[in-house]
């Protein structure tokens, strides 16, 4: 007997009378995934530069600013990366519009938790949450980077656009990530400060501006740790400590 695959399953689970749907938030119900007429896959793809690095006391979040249409550079100053917990962040590369609606989706379950539980959602559960949004399809296409901190400790979670996840030290996404990931694999070690993963993050997405024509136009910067989410933006990268030891 052939097993169903997840999205069968889903799909059974979706059209079941009186069965909820399991990949549904608590919240209103997910967005159709269907592409504009006439689009691709490949027409829809965008570029930038995330990194997420864990450290000893927090995490730390990296973007560049630019956003692109087609050969165009459609804006020099997106915020791409943003709080959606209390002690938790998201980077987004991809669609703009999918990304603020997963951020929006994403924080309205969180207070939610909050309301419900009386306590803040760990990461496991956040980085779970994310992933079935994620794999429902409804959000094409988004590929983010989420880090935060709970009771376990920091936590950065590399995810692919049909909700893939995996926990890792340091993590990159968008179109810049070759060139980011050469500076992680000299820069990172285990056991570095809020501050030393900062600078690398830094460093790292300064390689990629310099090489990667999609990233650029200067750095979002947040920081993580037990007391909250720090966000930093820099519209240049001349003056951000620790760029004068990296490009």
């Amino acid at each position: 007997m052939r097993t169903p695959d997840d999205l069968q399953l889903s799909e059974s689970l979706a059209s079941s009378p009186g069965q909820a749907n399991p990949y549904e938030p608590e919240l209103g119900s997910l967005p159709e995934a269907d592409l504009p007429e006439g689009a691709d896959a490949a027409e829809l793809k965008t570029g930038t530069t995330t990194v997420g690095l864990r450290a000893e006391d927090g995490v730390v979040l990296a973007t560049d600013m630019r956003a692109s249409l087609g050969n165009m550079v459609s804006s020099k100053t997106v915020q791409k990366v943003e709080d959606v917990h209390p002690t938790g962040a998201l980077t987004i590369a991809g669609s703009v519009s999918a990304a603020q609606s997963l951020i929006r989706t994403l924080r309205a379950e969180v207070n939610l938790y909050d309301a419900r539980q009386g306590e803040d959602m760990s990461m496991t559960a956040l980085s779970t949450l994310t992933s079935n949004l994620l794999r429902s399809g409804g959000f094409f296409i988004v590929v983010p980077v989420l880090g935060g901190v709970d009771d376990e400790g920091p936590h950065i979670y590399s995810m692919d656009a049909l909700g893939g996840t995996t926990e890792e030290t340091y993590a990159v996404s968008g179109s810049g990530s070759q060139f980011a990931l050469g500076v992680l694999e000299q820069h990172y070690e285990e056991g570095l400060s809020v501050e030393e993963a900062r600078d690398v993050a830094i460093r790292s997405v300064g390689s990629a501006v310099e090489r990667d024509t999609a990233s650029g136009n200067g750095i979002n910067i947040a920081t993580v740790t037990e007391e909250g989410v720090d966000i930093e933006r820099f519209e240049e990268f001349e003056g951000v400590d620790g760029i004068s030891n990296g490009r």
